[in-house]
C-alpha cells in the first residue's frame, strides 16, 4: 500500500460524510496529500508552476510542469496542473489527454475529474459534463459548485435552460 493511503482512504470516508462547513477543510488536507512528490526538487517545480499560474503566466507554468512529468511520469499532481496550464492556454485535446492521464493514475481525483467535467461542457458535451460531475459529487458531496454545474445542467438537459 502506497505511503499515505489508509489517510487518504480514511479523509475520502470523511469527505463522503461531512457537513458543508467541513468539506473544503477535508479536500484540502487531501490535495495536500496528493501535492508530496517524495522529492523536495520535484515539490518545488510543482510550487513554481502553482505560482505561474496564480500570476496569470500560462506559458511558465506549462514550462514548469512540463519539466515536472517528465522528470517525475508517475507523479500524477504534475499531470494535473499542466492540464490546467493547457486549459488556460486554450490546448483543449491536450488538457483532457493530461486529465485522463492523471485519473488513471488517481481515480479518485475529483479535482481533475471537474475539470475534465468543464471541458465537456465548453465541447457541448453536457450530457458527459453531468455524468463527470455526479460522479464527483458520489465522492465529494459538499462541493457547492459542482453541485450548481450539475443542477444548472440537469436544468438544460431537460429542455428547461435558464
Amino acid at each position: 500500500m502506497p505511503a499515505g493511503a489508509a489517510t487518504l482512504d480514511e479523509l475520502f470516508t470523511d469527505l463522503a460524510q461531512a457537513e458543508r462547513n467541513a468539506g473544503a477543510r477535508i479536500e484540502k488536507q487531501i490535495i495536500g496529500i496528493w501535492e508530496k512528490s517524495g522529492s523536495a526538487s520535484f515539490d518545488l517545480l510543482l510550487k513554481r508552476g502553482k505560482d505561474a499560474l496564480e500570476d496569470g503566466d500560462a506559458d511558465a507554468a506549462l514550462d514548469h510542469f512540463s519539466a515536472l512529468v517528465d522528470h517525475a511520469p508517475d507523479f500524477a499532481e504534475a499531470y494535473h496542473n499542466r492540464a490546467t496550464a493547457y486549459y488556460l492556454l486554450g490546448m483543449m485535446g491536450l488538457a483532457l489527454d493530461d486529465l485522463r492521464q492523471t485519473l488513471a493514475m488517481n481515480p479518485r481525483h475529483f479535482a481533475a475529474m471537474r475539470g475534465f467535467a468543464i471541458i465537456m461542457e465548453n465541447l457541448d458535451r453536457k450530457a458527459d459534463a453531468l455524468e463527470v460531475y455526479e460522479a464527483v459529487l458520489a465522492l465529494h458531496p459538499t462541493s457547492a459548485d459542482v453541485q450548481e454545474a450539475a443542477d444548472r445542467l440537469k436544468l438544460e438537459l431537460e429542455g428547461q435552460a435558464l
